[in-house]
């Protein structure tokens, strides 16, 4: 493929708009060098040392959630859809809630560098391997959708090619959270969720602008289109449709507060990417208080997109000679690129690129290296040694992470494709973590055989609803692989037993554990 085919597509933007995204990408770079210095060891490089303000973890943690998959799809979603997709956020909070008073207490008590180190003191390190195997499964292909959403906008907007654009993300990802680990993540974090907080206010505050009639026009014109509506009722018991509605549409109200609260208690609680930022700082009050305030930003951002897209359905109303893209994923980097002036563009541009960067590296590289590779591979190594090996993973997974963008990159809907990819392995993760905090159940290879049970069946559950075969929403699925791997896992375990405390068992002592009441 030639220079021109990668990069000569044409763009409307300015010298002044490249200038404010390299600012930014300037600034990201100093922090992750500064972060960097002086690390000496994983707890270093994994957790900040427990040191990071608890502001800080949560505006990084925000801007995790966030990402460029909200950045682009949730506007996507407002012109296409409507605001239901707000619903879920009330289960997102009532998941929140339940992850400070039950799984923060749990992580802070042992002391842990991973989550999944809970799973093996809970059970033993057979439990743990997976428990990190099905993080990495899950992070990775979800990490893939948002890296390929992020490098979509920002072809569209640059005229690139998409290849170019995940490459350059990778490779900038790369270079900050090998050398800064945790603390870049964390600081870079408070630069992004910064970015794209003001890049979504300075479009609205356009758009309003440019609409006649402003705020009153929009909701007059999206909200006979149906584009505002927030609550879905869903049909009444008795009707004929009841029972296919309950199973296939996750935007009834009831199913998407429960949908809301399944799902974000796992990607939350048991997802060590979003965890990680809450394990930074110092006490176990401060985690919890930061879980809990991570609400209020994660809902600001969510209202601020989602009238972004209202307003472009009311904009494109108005100007129906304006052409739109040929995917309407790529709506809102369209209206940036084609429309909005310079400065403007360049500040949006920007926001998409540092929500694009923010990526799980340093999460996975942690749970490679204390799960797997310091118990299983290299036990007894010093320090300098599992740094450097830490800083060799982050590039490896950088390279993997790049791989599956691409392949995502041929999808469309990437907003629910996030989604659809949780549900598949996100349940087993969640059942097993409340089998350990519910229960004095003891098991360890049972567990894994419960886990990759609700694997397979809901990957099984997903591949029939995409052909058709099973009339089944994706949202059933976490509910599923939740609910049925705590049932078989509890009815295979050993009941009223629990591993010893104290640090988790080498694989070579595994079989000596000792139970005890």
């Amino acid at each position: 493929m030639t220079l021109d085919a990668w990069f000569g597509r044409g763009t409307a933007f300015t010298a002044a708009d490249y200038g404010v995204v390299a600012a930014c990408l300037l600034v990201l770079l100093v922090i992750g060098w500064a972060t960097g210095r002086g690390e000496r060891d994983t707890n270093d490089f994994f957790l900040g040392r427990r040191r990071i303000p608890w502001w800080a973890a949560c505006l990084s943690f925000v801007a995790t959630e966030i990402s460029a998959v909200t950045i682009v799809s949730v506007p996507a979603t407002g012109f296409r859809e409507n605001w239901q997709y707000a619903q879920y956020f009330i289960g997102s909070v009532l998941a929140r809630v339940a992850i400070a008073a039950l799984f923060i207490p749990a992580f802070y008590r042992i002391n842990c560098t991973t989550i999944y180190e809970y799973l093996g003191r809970r059970f033993g390190p057979v439990t743990q391997v997976a428990g990190s195997a099905f993080f990495f499964v899950t992070r990775l292909l979800a990490s893939g959708v948002r890296l390929m959403a992020a490098s979509m906008a920002v072809a569209v907007l640059l005229g690139w090619h998409i290849v170019p654009a995940i490459l350059l993300f990778t490779l900038i990802g790369i270079a900050y959270i090998a050398y800064g680990g945790v603390r870049a993540v964390v600081w870079t974090g408070v630069l992004q969720g910064a970015t794209f907080i003001a890049g979504g206010l300075a479009t609205l505050w356009f758009l309003l602008s440019q609409i006649p009639g402003g705020a009153a026009s929009v909701m007059e014109t999206a909200g006979a289109a149906g584009r505002l509506s927030l609550w879905n009722w869903g049909s009444q018991p008795g009707d004929p449709a009841f029972w296919r509605t309950i199973l296939t549409d996750p935007n009834v109200l009831w199913l998407a507060i429960l949908n809301g609260f399944f799902f974000s208690a796992a990607a939350f609680g048991t997802d060590h990417d979003l965890m990680q930022r809450l394990l930074t700082v110092e006490t176990r009050r401060a985690s919890q208080r930061t879980m809990l305030m991570t609400s209020i930003g994660s809902f600001a951002v969510l209202v601020i997109y989602l009238g972004i897209g209202s307003c472009l359905f009311a904009f494109y109303a108005q100007h129906p000679e304006l052409p739109l893209p040929a995917k309407l994923d790529g709506i809102y980097p369209h209206f940036v690129a084609t429309v909005m002036p310079a400065l403007l563009r360049g500040l949006v541009l920007a926001a998409v690129v540092m929500a694009s960067i923010d990526s799980p590296l340093s999460s996975l590289a942690a749970s490679f290296i204390t799960d797997i590779y310091r118990p299983w591979l290299r036990s007894g190594a010093g320090e300098r040694h599992y740094l450097r090996i830490s800083r060799v993973a982050v590039v490896g997974f950088g390279l993997v992470l790049a791989a599956i963008a691409y392949g995502f990159s041929f999808f469309e809907r990437i907003l629910w494709l996030a989604f659809k990819i949780g549900g598949v392995t996100f349940g087993s993760l969640l059942g097993v973590f409340l089998f350990g905090l519910l229960t004095r159940r003891h098991a360890d290879r049972t567990n894994v055989a419960a886990m990759l049970l609700w694997a397979v069946v809901n990957l099984a559950l997903l591949v029939l609803s995409e052909r058709g075969v099973m009339p089944i929403a994706w949202s059933w699925l976490v509910i599923f692989g939740t609910l049925g791997t705590f049932a078989v896992a509890y009815l295979l375990g050993a009941p009223g037993a629990t591993l010893r405390d104290g640090g988790v068992q080498s694989p070579s002592r595994a079989s000596e554990a000792v139970l005890v009441e």
